[in-house]
């Protein structure tokens, strides 16, 4: 098995594990099913922390290494000063169809100094749940190399499981006092390296009746999906965004006498993109003040 099987094989496992935290992406899915389309992600992001984290490499450099060794290219960066946030998108080299990759990064050395320690005495404990034999794997996939069905399987899995938090339960204070600091500080200290969002690509999208990104929009909030209320960017630009709320989950926190209780919390929203032209092309890459209003999104 090739870097382009495994890599599809990711990003499926990823999507139907999503699929199942965020009913709102399952309802769009089985909605265009219906009318005959064709659910095409435009784009996955993550969020990470620029600081030493564990045994995990710092910052996007944790995510990037995975799909960059599966083919993909490491394109534009975004400057999110007010945030403190600073992002690159990723495209695959070869596959103009396979979604692109947002991954930003809190600079969280530009926080104030009681918000820096809260961040890294919390993500201090995290492991890297790949091995030095699973980063081998990707490196003979990066090079070209095919590998047998078994070995495949056991690097998938150990993959999927990357993809979440790996720090110890976050205490309920440090997530309340981070939340006054950077609501994106609070969200990543308790999903970890979680899907921040999937993104439908309203241009493969293929209904009919929902021929652009305003019909789908009036679609789901027809069928009750609570949406976003207002567009980013004008109708006819380069690009134009809106998503679902996020849905709320019940996330593990560490209580003042060391028990485990629950905290409710915003996990993902579902996002919607319809790409227009640059340059007679159609435009990849993103637009800094829309991407920093859907950041917003996950705001509790």
């Amino acid at each position: 098995m090739k870097a382009e099987r495994v890599l599809g094989t990711l990003l499926a496992k990823l999507w139907e594990k999503y699929n199942s935290r965020v009913p709102y992406a399952a309802q769009y899915e089985k909605m265009v099913s219906q009318k005959g389309g064709t659910v095409h992600n435009d784009h996955i992001a993550f969020r990470t922390f620029n600081c030493i984290t564990g045994t995990q490499p710092p910052g996007v450099i944790a995510i990037s290494r995975i799909f960059e060794a599966l083919g993909y290219q490491r394109k534009d960066r975004y400057d999110f000063t007010e945030k403190k946030l600073t992002a690159w998108h990723f495209e695959h080299k070869t596959n103009s169809d396979s979604p692109k990759i947002f991954i930003s990064q809190l600079e969280v050395d530009k926080l104030p100094i009681e918000a820096q320690k809260i961040i890294k005495d919390a993500v201090k404990s995290a492991n890297d749940p790949l091995t030095s034999t699973d980063l081998e794997l990707l490196s003979a996939l990066q090079c070209g190399e095919e590998l047998d069905e078994r070995t495949i399987h056991a690097l998938i899995e150990s993959l999927v499981d990357f993809f979440g938090r790996h720090w110890d339960i976050p205490a309920r204070k440090a997530i309340e006092d981070m939340n006054k600091h950077s609501q994106y500080a609070a969200w990543t200290l308790l999903h970890g390296n979680s899907v921040n969002h999937f993104t439908a690509w309203i241009n493969k999208q293929n209904v009919k009746e929902w021929p652009d990104i305003e019909a789908t929009v009036e679609a789901l909030k027809r069928a009750g999906i609570p949406m976003k209320k207002e567009y980013e960017g004008e109708k006819g630009s380069k690009l134009r965004q809106s998503s679902t709320e996020a849905v709320m989950e019940k996330c593990d926190v560490r209580e003042t006498d060391g028990s485990i209780g629950k905290i409710d919390w915003s996990y993902a929203y579902y996002e919607l993109a319809e790409r227009g032209l640059a340059d007679g092309k159609e435009f990849t890459g993103f637009l800094g003040e829309q991407a920093t209003n859907l950041f917003e999104m996950t705001k509790t």
